[in-house]
């Protein structure tokens, strides 16, 4: 009756001698069964020594275990159903005895642990790290009493002859329930983890548990577990439950209470055998399989503090201030809309057709083209006429090797062609974009749910590189805000359609009416590259979007391919401009970005540290640029075949050697050389350096490239005489300085892959805009606004040559 009141009280302790004695005999009883399993019903074998002894927390109990004894540590304590409380388990071995190992099981209520000492962690390659130190906390299961004293027995027991030394400690964890918004300090090493509870608060859904250190090593890991036995908090089993992440100074990790039912979850401290998940050296390289490795002191001081997380006001704001930012630039647009008129051959603002005498460019000389010829019958089928109709015929191209190789040539040189068969050729930069887009996307949306998906089920947080310090999760998305903010790109780039769309139409309408502004007058206008141009900036927001789903080193091509796109484009329009006889075509421009992002992806893959790899690609980009430069210098009037060297060999024998004559073409000449010098030291550079961040590496040639083209077209606009009107010229100092703000807060670097997931959170900072976007999310913002206001220059910066006649409009 004694031992059935005590094993049973719920209510209070048993005082006494009886209470000593009954788990001297539990301890008895416990080790009999075992050795009457373990010998079998009618063997007979050596009994064994069993010492049971009556425990107390926080006495050190200094013993001898040998094969003949076993001792039996019998403890009780008091739980209740409101208040957590921690016990750990602390065992210590002399250095000298490693060879023994000496087994401890503790026997809770509702759970076993066991471990071995010394205890032996592995390393890669199996190397063998001995700890004799070893402290673990107890699981502490539910209670639904409301208070409760539970028993617990700690066995030792050794197959070792030789007695073995130990000492046995069994305390109370101390602030084993984290408090909200309270840091709390600790110490871990391999041997000795450390897990904490954590209850949600009434009120609050989301957490995030942030982790510190001063220490860059040892390699620690943190993990949130469900309140479960038993907990895994060792290195080799710390993955198998909940969510994880390596870390050296920093790490955070969102939990929201839905996924878990109890309302609360563990904190689990582990630190790693190793230091090679977070970048660290590999120290010691085993030279027999069984060799015993010292890894020397691990200890890491670290603390964690739990604060929640925003709640849904802040996301409805952070929604709201995103949509309103963009929705403003369609407000802005329609006020400048209803002000400006879009062209000279605009309607007015009461209905009327302007035809005032400044507004329409002078009729050619009767020596020039007729003007029946250029105003043909715009209602004629466009696919009847080819661009090759007015390309096959000898005279004709006779007249173009003398045309284009004019010391100084005009725009109405490089425009002969029939408009109706340009206008269909560069609209299939349109089309062709448009479907390269669908077949890029899909797959790309497929396996970033993929990814998603992944790190949600394996609770792996290192597979992302996401900003945790400023990543609130949606729905199954972790980093919702890094997904909004992408959503500039895709509303101003349906913007920039809309107002291209517009400027196309009324430009139709008067070719229709035979306007002679817009027969014979300005810029040729070309719309198939801004429409392509528009749906690449829609595009680059979806990927950019898709890449943040799980930002890492294999997919950050997402987020770059639409970048190359972009700047080839804008190249290309740029030339156009000036060029559209002699631009090239879909077909040759998308293989060239084709090649680019086929590059780009050899680069990311085998281009880390292979100097093999950079001395092939800066060879290709030197070549490449060679062959670019002649072909714009001489307008496509050359050919590459087998007498090319014989015809160097004699330009620079009459021009250099024999006679010293400069340049025909000055101003491309100065162009190219300033291109050829840029190009060529950034392949050098790519070649003596070697970056990791090949895309990155890619995207800068790029963009020097195309601000290069962009600062010389406007340096000789002004140099020829020609004006930049106001909108333009407002669009490109918006432009340029939304610009500069952009780049200061893409180059803050809240995450890079180049290094390892635990290196990479070093980096991570909290949320600086409506608590919601970081510095990220910022860029996201500022470079879709500055990408739309560039697109407008290229849109609207020849607009002051819309009265201009073609043949007094230089090509430059």
């Amino acid at each position: 009756m004694v031992l059935r009141s005590c094993w049973k009280s719920r209510h209070k302790n048993c005082s006494g001698p009886a209470p000593r004695l009954i788990r001297a005999g539990l301890a008895v009883l416990f080790w009999l069964c075992v050795t009457q399993l373990a010998c079998g019903s009618g063997a007979v074998g050596e009994t064994k020594n069993v010492v049971p002894k009556d425990a107390e927390f926080d006495v050190t109990y200094n013993d001898t275990v040998t094969s003949e004894n076993q001792t039996i540590y019998a403890f009780n304590h008091t739980v209740s159903r409101n208040k957590t409380e921690g016990v750990r388990v602390t065992v210590d071995v002399s250095p000298q005895n490693l060879e023994t190992t000496i087994l401890f099981v503790v026997r809770q209520k509702q759970a076993v642990l066991s471990f071995q000492v010394p205890l032996i962690l592995r390393g890669l390659y199996q190397r063998k790290y001995p700890y004799n130190h070893v402290g673990r906390t107890l699981c502490q299961p539910p209670t639904r009493a409301a208070s409760e004293t539970q028993y617990f027995f700690v066995d030792v027991s050794t197959l070792s002859a030789q007695g073995t030394n130990y000492q046995l400690r069994v305390s109370r964890v101390e602030s084993f329930t984290l408090q909200t918004d309270k840091k709390f300090t600790f110490t871990a090493s391999p041997s000795q983890p450390q897990y904490f509870k954590y209850v949600f608060p009434d009120g609050v859904d989301t957490v995030i548990v942030k982790v510190n250190s001063d220490m860059n090593f040892p390699c620690s890991v943190m993990s949130i577990q469900d309140i479960q036995c038993p907990v895994y908090d060792l290195d080799n089993n710390v993955a198998f439950l909940g969510m994880y992440q390596t870390m050296t100074k920093k790490g955070a990790i969102t939990v929201q209470r839905k996924d878990f039912p109890r309302n609360s979850f563990y904190v689990v401290v582990v630190v790693k055998t190793e230091d090679e998940a977070c970048g660290g050296p590999l120290h010691f390289y085993p030279l027999r399989p069984d060799e015993l490795i010292d890894a020397g002191n691990r200890t890491k001081i670290l603390d964690v503090v739990v604060s929640p997380a925003i709640n849904s006001e802040v996301y409805v704001m952070g929604m709201l201030f995103c949509l309103g930012i963009f929705l403003s630039f369609y407000l802005l647009t329609l006020l400048v809309a209803c002000k400006t008129p879009a062209s000279p051959y605009e309607y007015g603002s009461f209905g009327e057709f302007v035809t005032s005498a400044e507004s329409v460019c002078p009729l050619y000389p009767p020596t020039e083209r007729s003007l029946d010829s250029v105003g043909r019958s715009r209602h004629e089928s466009l696919s009847s006429v080819e661009e090759d109709d007015y390309d096959t015929l000898e005279d004709i191209n006779s007249d173009k090797n003398i045309v284009r190789t004019k010391k100084f040539l005009c725009v109405s040189d490089l425009a002969r062609k029939d408009k109706r068969v340009l206008s269909k050729k560069y609209q299939i930069y349109f089309w062709n974009i448009a479907t390269i887009a669908v077949f890029y996307a899909l797959p790309v949306i497929q396996l970033v749910i993929t990814y998603q998906t992944v790190v949600n089920v394996t609770g792996n947080q290192d597979i992302c590189y996401y900003n945790f310090l400023c990543a609130h999760p949606f729905g199954a998305l972790s980093a919702f805000n890094n997904i909004l903010s992408n959503l500039g790109y895709v509303m101003l780039g349906l913007l920039f359609l809309l107002i291209v769309l517009k400027r196309d139409i009324v430009h139709n309408r008067a070719l229709v009416r035979n306007d002679l502004n817009a027969l014979e007058c300005g810029i040729p206008k070309h719309f198939g590259l801004f429409y392509a141009m528009g749906t690449a900036l829609m595009m680059e927001g979806l990927l950019s979007a898709c890449y943040h789903v799980c930002p890492n080193y294999t997919n950050f091509q997402f987020d770059t391919s639409f970048m190359y796109m972009i700047a080839g484009l804008c190249m290309l329009k740029l030339y156009q401009k000036r060029h559209p006889d002699i631009n090239a075509s879909a077909y040759t421009a998308y293989a060239c970005l084709a090649a680019v992002i086929f590059f780009s992806v050899l680069g990311v893959v085998f281009g880390k540290g292979n100097l093999v790899f950079w001395i092939v690609f800066s060879v290709i980009h030197i070549l490449a640029t060679l062959l670019l430069s002649t072909q714009l210098y001489y307008m496509g009037r050359w050919r590459l075949n087998a007498g090319i060297l014989r015809r160097m060999i004699h330009i620079i024998y009459t021009d250099c050697i024999r006679q010293c004559s400069g340049p025909m073409y000055i101003d491309r000449m100065v162009l190219l050389v300033m291109g050829n010098i840029v190009n060529w030291s950034l392949a050098a550079y790519g070649l003596i350096e070697r970056p990791n961040d090949f895309a990155s590496y890619l995207l800068a040639i790029a963009i020097c490239n195309l601000l290069l083209y962009f600062a010389f077209y406007i340096i000789m606009k002004l140099r020829s005489g020609e004006r930049i009107k106001c909108l333009p010229l407002v669009c490109i100092l918006f432009t340029a300085v939304v610009w500069g703000f952009a780049l200061y807060f893409f180059f803050q670097g809240l995450s890079t892959w180049q290094k390892t997931p635990a290196e990479s959170r070093e980096h991570n900072r909290d949320c600086i805009l409506l608590f919601f976007f970081d510095d990220h999310d910022i860029w996201h913002f500022l470079s879709s606004i500055a990408m739309f206001g560039s697109f407008l220059v290229l849109l609207t910066m020849d607009d002051d040559l819309d009265t201009v006649q073609r043949d007094k409009i230089y090509v430059f």
